[in-house]
């Protein structure tokens, strides 16, 4: 048999635990109910978790703890929603609770990270800060080829076209120690409303990788890029975008190209803090005209 084009039953339970992944990202205020969670997977109450926690490498508790805190750091950083409400949105009966979950996970206390987290080193509070040029590194990349599970909604819920991604990917052989994770961005979040962005998680392939639905084949131009290095939790990197948009693209004398923007993950947020999390960002430029 052919597991590129009839990946058989493994295929079918990793389908099965997307259903459930899919359902914990739709419900992240309600209670955990793994009763209910076994009836979506279609498998045994009394099983059904141990196969999600060697499929996926968490348990259930553990992946809807890491969920909700990475929504309640992006609450932090991008909002001013009391801790409170976030903590007792997050799943906590008391402040101090949710503060030494956050702790234990962010290195810091919540009402710190909103303060002082990594989202605020793009931020200038003065005209001799908003001169700083943080590195950038200008990159020739080759066209690449991208196996890619399709995502609509924010783009910090594209975690759930990832976890589809991964179900889909290591019956059909593709999955290796060295596979690249790219998430390409095709809409302006500033411009588009949240429900209506667009974007897509997937692996690098060669070209000629055979793709077959549900799996789609994405490209990216070859070209010049401009590539910022992002170390920190993920709701952190509104901040890094508008920098390298509204600091660094603009006073570079280089323009962007007509092609989207791309994420490398350089590490997963299942095994790594978010604070030790490592993204690639990647912006398209036009060549530069020959002297």
């Amino acid at each position: 048999m052919d597991v590129m084009t009839k990946p058989g039953p493994r295929t079918d339970y990793q389908d099965r635990l997307s259903r459930v992944t899919a359902y914990i990202y739709d419900h992240l205020d309600d209670e955990l109910d793994l009763q209910k969670l076994a009836e979506i997977a279609c498998l045994s109450p009394y099983h059904w978790h141990r196969v999600y926690h060697a499929v996926y490498g968490e348990t259930i508790v553990d992946a809807v703890k890491r969920l909700r805190l990475q929504r309640a750091a992006a609450e932090l950083a991008h909002t001013e929603t009391p801790i409170a409400k976030i903590a007792m949105r997050s799943g906590y009966g008391s402040l101090p609770a949710f503060t030494r979950s956050f702790r234990s996970v962010f290195g810091m206390p919540p009402g710190r990270f909103r303060r002082q987290g990594s989202h605020t080193r793009f931020k200038p509070h003065t005209k001799e800060e908003s001169s700083i040029m943080y590195e950038i590194e200008i990159k020739t990349v080759p066209p690449l080829h991208v196996a890619a599970v399709d995502h609509d909604g924010s783009y910090l819920e594209i975690g759930r076209a990832f976890d589809r991604l991964f179900g889909l990917i290591g019956p059909r052989g593709l999955a290796t120690p060295s596979m690249r994770l790219i998430g390409i961005y095709l809409d302006d979040p500033t411009a588009v409303p949240e429900a209506s962005l667009r974007s897509r998680a997937g692996i690098v392939v060669d070209a000629s990788t055979t793709i077959e639905p549900p799996l789609s084949v994405a490209r990216i131009e070859g070209g010049p890029y401009a590539v910022l290095r992002h170390k920190g939790p993920y709701a952190d990197m509104k901040p890094a975008y508008q920098w390298l948009f509204g600091e660094w693209l603009t006073r570079s004398g280089r323009e962007a190209a007509d092609a989207p923007v791309f994420e490398e993950y350089l590490n997963s947020p299942r095994d790594t803090a978010p604070t030790e999390l490592r993204a690639d960002i990647y912006l398209p430029l036009k060549a530069e005209a020959a002297q």
